[in-house]
């Protein structure tokens, strides 16, 4: 029995897709199936289950990197209910370039001038370019980010005021060169505002910030109020 504590930061992507129970793999085909993210009380009555037995299997799936979950927009007094995405495991956008992630980043370290910086503008050119190649999920800039990031591997969380990344789909690489790995994906995120054209959020990760995850900010940036006199 491994009784040794859950190390700082995320999971690895799972290459292969894990073993579900049949009533898994029924609300995962329900979410599939979905036209948008579900609530748990939505998910329940099309199965036919107790709410708190769907919210189970769903966390499940969470869990596995099969599924993202997301707060709903706020509406009247209370807090926002968590909807719930299915993530296509054969979809995930780096999975198959986690070697050569180790290998560039092993290249930036020793011939960069500055690897970090140079990381953070690769990482940036390659999620603009991924993210201009992606249908428009509708919603905001953080919304959509959330789904850039569901197709990158990540298996966000949103928190409300952080995003918990609790897969990383380049996890040898950022353990071994975290200073250059993190960077890009950082510029990933920057690089995904930059193709929506939000010109005001700026990303602040923060590299294996608690047992299970990174963690991940989106700072509004504050824009100079004009002097009109």
């Amino acid at each position: 029995m491994n009784n040794s504590p859950r190390p700082l930061g995320p999971d690895p992507t799972p290459n292969t897709a894990p073993d579900l129970t049949a009533a898994q793999r029924a609300t995962l085909d329900m979410l599939r199936g979905a036209s948008e993210p579900a609530r748990v009380r939505d998910v329940a009555a099309r199965l036919g289950l107790h709410t708190n037995t769907v919210r189970e299997h769903l966390d499940a799936l969470v869990g596995v990197g099969l599924a993202t979950r997301i707060r709903a927009e706020a509406v009247g007094r209370g807090r926002p209910a968590w909807r719930y995405a299915a993530v296509a495991a054969d979809d995930v956008a780096v999975r198959a370039y986690t070697g050569m992630a180790v290998a560039l980043a092993g290249h930036l370290r020793r011939t960069a001038d500055d690897p970090a910086a140079q990381a953070l503008e690769l990482g940036r050119s390659w999620g603009s370019d991924l993210a201009s190649g992606r249908p428009r999920t509708g919603g905001d800039s953080r919304t959509q980010v959330l789904a850039h990031l569901t197709d990158f591997g990540f298996a966000p969380v949103d928190e409300s005021t952080t995003i918990a990344l609790t897969r990383c789909p380049l996890l040898d690489a950022a353990r071994r060169y975290p200073d250059i790995t993190c960077q890009i994906h950082r510029g990933l995120v920057q690089g995904a505002l930059d193709a929506l054209g939000d010109t005001r959020t700026r990303p602040v990760l923060i590299p294996f910030a608690a047992r299970g995850s990174c963690t991940l900010r989106l700072d509004h940036l504050q824009v100079p109020e004009r002097n009109e006199s």
